[in-house]
């Protein structure tokens, strides 16, 4: 592969994170809390909020807090937080890699990979994912076995847009309500976070990668995930949609022998570490 192990970052997988989301779901009490906060409607009048006028006041707070550098988005005056949260990248800040073959990131976002093995499971910080479960659809999840999942976890730092990989046809959409618990590592061994998550998913099939499957999961205080509905023709690059506030992800199911992901990011998963990627960035190619 043409891009060196030395451009990736990487970052140790944290079990906590803060004491807020330590108090929810390791205490008695925050369970209790987070049994409400979880809901839908929390999340939308959370979401109502911080589209008000009032709430731009903590647009600089979190850009400083989170070390954004605000010269690769365009130079615009926000109207509320959740437009700020939205903002869009400046034109060229976020190229594809020069082949087809190339398999391109379609987020920002800490980068985990899983194999999907026999019963077309993947197993995340010791916790067993069932496919199936994942898609609400026992034929299609059985097509991946043996293949490829990809994992994309968000964080307030990131670009909250995302985009297909490849030119393709949609062959299918779905939505699956749910609810929204934290994306952060401390919740995926106590919950089926990916299950139980809010979620939407496309199944496409790509020109260089086979059929796949783009899903999008819903996180605590995320009120909207917000896709276009394109299609049924796609391409590379176009943008699929993006999520309100909050820490998101995005999953990528692939069939056996159609991708190679590169091999520094399998051995920092295996290492309990996420690799640091932008939407764009070369992280596999089509296999031969």
């Amino acid at each position: 592969m043409t891009q060196k192990a030395s451009l990736y970052k990487a970052v140790q997988i944290q079990d906590g994170d803060g004491p807020a989301i330590s108090f929810l779901y390791n205490t008695a009490a925050g369970r209790v809390l987070l049994r409400l906060l979880i809901k839908t409607a929390v999340s939308k009048l959370a979401g109502s909020i911080l589209s008000s006028p009032a709430s731009r006041l903590l647009v600089k707070g979190f850009i400083n807090r989170n070390n954004i550098d605000m010269e690769e988005y365009k130079d615009v005056k926000y109207r509320s937080f959740n437009e700020f949260f939205i903002r869009e990248i400046n034109e060229g800040s976020r190229p594809l890699p020069d082949s087809d073959d190339d398999l391109a990131a379609p987020s920002d976002g800490k980068l985990t990979a899983y194999p999907i093995t026999a019963g077309s499971v993947f197993n995340i910080k010791h916790s067993v994912y069932s496919v199936d479960d994942l898609l609400e659809d026992k034929e299609l999840a059985a097509e991946f076995e043996d293949g490829v999942c990809l994992v994309f976890r968000l964080t307030p730092d990131d670009y909250h847009r995302y985009s297909y990989i490849d030119d393709g046809q949609i062959l299918h959409r779905k939505r699956i309500d749910g609810k929204l618990h934290t994306v952060r590592p401390i919740a995926f061994q106590t919950r089926g976070v990916f299950c139980q998550n809010t979620r939407e998913y496309e199944v496409m099939l790509t020109r260089s990668f086979g059929k796949v499957v783009q899903m999008e999961v819903g996180a605590l205080f995320v009120g909207k995930i917000s896709n276009y509905c394109n299609g049924p023709d796609v391409r590379r690059g176009d943008e699929k949609g993006m999520f309100q506030f909050g820490g998101s992800t995005v999953i990528m199911l692939f069939q056996k022998d159609k991708i190679t992901v590169d091999g520094v990011i399998y051995e920092n998963t295996l290492m309990n570490n996420e690799t640091i990627v932008k939407m764009g960035n070369k992280i596999g190619e089509r296999s031969s």
